[in-house]
């Protein structure tokens, strides 16, 4: 594809160019307190993007559209923060079920597993990572020095300015009366389900990448950023390509795990399920594969908010940073480490060409999240806002688990991060899979 300012029907190399209005829009930061409101803000006016029409994958990432990912993420919010174990994350599953089905999914699908722990387990040392005492429990300055560098979840050094991370488990730091009402029942121990749809490839249909995002969240909030900014970029991308004019060589599934938030036990449970099940033909001679050979795994994890480092005196700036990135993570300790890596890069050349307001950058340390049950077994990475382990950990998101993770926190700066992901991972999907468009 190439961006260009180039009149409405020039054409280069032979190629016709077609313009699509993207409503980008450029920031203006201001030197105001942090307490502007994002309404204050200059932005620049609309700019047309003009693009090569004879690329496919050009075409569908222009079916992308900000106000629809808007329009997702709100209408994930509706059920609060869907704690699963919930009505209203069992709420959720059945509304996603429907958009899917909605879009053409007609191949929409349940997975069930059983669930019977409430609370994420003790995080574990990063692979590799010296097993130290930590400092602040050992209570000493000499502790501290024998402790060395902290090492984030997944690897990495946290540097610079820290604020307290967590999750809120109290109900009266939720201001509004109905989302308190409305996110007041508690976790139940049982089944569980997750849904999932197929696109079948037309020569590889034996062949499949998983493409995820955790539709559950926590903190009393309304989860939008975690995780339906991800939720919502996988249903716009199974949108997308089960229009009826696209057709892919290799097969995608796109997933919207469950109970991400008490340990990937949805994501874990897709792997002990489906996992043996890899590119088995059922019936036999019937050229069909309900579980496709699985190529790489795409997880979408928090997307919309890079405000950048705390400040000293702990605040965050109200709105995004001009040098804002979509974070592409593999996990540097895990035994598909090079494929991994590999898949990164390629979403990163992705980006580069199909992105349109944001860049991308490569991390090694992918973390707490659902590719983690895969990066042992095929190529895994994982989108995000910001960097899990040493970003997120220190403090880089404060709406992380809390009650201010509501739409309105968010300003279209921050969604158009998230759309910036989707038409990254698209662009890169519809390469991988051999995309195609009927005319």
């Amino acid at each position: 594809m190439m961006y260009s300012s180039a009149r409405v029907g020039a054409t280069t190399r032979g190629r016709r160019l077609t313009p699509i209005a993207f409503g980008v829009t450029a920031s203006l930061l201001t030197l105001a307190s942090p307490d502007v409101a994002h309404a204050q803000r200059q932005v620049l006016p609309a700019q047309a993007i003009v693009i090569d029409s004879t690329d496919p994958v050009a075409l569908m990432v222009s079916q992308l559209d900000l106000e629809r990912y808007k329009a997702t993420i709100k209408g994930l919010t509706q059920f609060g923060d869907r704690r699963a174990g919930t009505d209203r994350n069992r709420a959720a599953i059945d509304w996603i079920e429907a958009q899917l089905k909605s879009y053409g999914c007609t191949n929409t699908e349940r997975m069930t597993y059983e669930h019977l722990q409430f609370a994420r387990p003790p995080a574990a040392p990063a692979a590799g990572a010296p097993d130290r005492p930590n400092p602040a429990v050992a209570g000493s300055a000499a502790a501290a020095r024998r402790a060395g560098p902290p090492v984030a979840a997944g690897g990495g050094r946290a540097r610079g300015v820290r604020t307290r991370t967590g999750v809120n488990n109290d109900s009266l730091a939720q201001p509004d009366a109905r989302l308190r009402a409305l996110n007041a029942q508690p976790a139940d121990p049982g089944e569980r389900e997750q849904v999932y749809c197929t696109k079948v490839g037309t020569t590889r249909p034996d062949e499949m990448y998983i493409v995820g995002g955790h539709m559950d969240g926590i903190g009393w909030g309304e989860a939008a950023n975690d995780d339906g900014s991800g939720t919502a970029i996988v249903m716009e991308l199974a949108r997308i390509f089960s229009r009826p004019d696209v057709q892919t060589e290799r097969s995608i599934r796109f997933i919207l795990f469950n109970n991400e938030e008490t340990g990937l036990n949805g994501a874990r449970a897709y792997v002990q399920q489906r996992e043996a099940l890899q590119g088995i033909e059922s019936p036999a001679g019937s050229g069909q594969y309900p579980e496709p050979r699985w190529l790489g795994m795409i997880q979408h994890d928090m997307m919309l908010f890079d405000h950048g480092m705390p400040r000293p005196d702990g605040t965050i700036s109200p709105v995004q940073r001009p040098e804002a990135d979509v974070n592409i993570e593999f996990q540097m300790n895990s035994k598909k480490t090079l494929e991994s890596q590999a898949l990164a890069w390629s979403f990163h050349a992705a980006n580069a060409r199909y992105a349109t307001n944001y860049p991308a950058q490569v991390g090694p340390h992918m973390t707490n999240t659902d590719s983690g049950p895969f990066q042992d077994i095929i190529a895994s990475i994982s989108l995000r806002e910001n960097e899990r382990g040493t970003q997120v950990g220190s403090g880089w998101s404060p709406h992380w688990h809390q009650p201010t993770d509501l739409y309105s926190t968010y300003s279209d700066d921050d969604f158009r991060l998230g759309l910036n992901a989707a038409q990254t991972t698209l662009g890169a999907l519809g390469t991988l899979v051999g995309a195609t468009v009927k005319r």
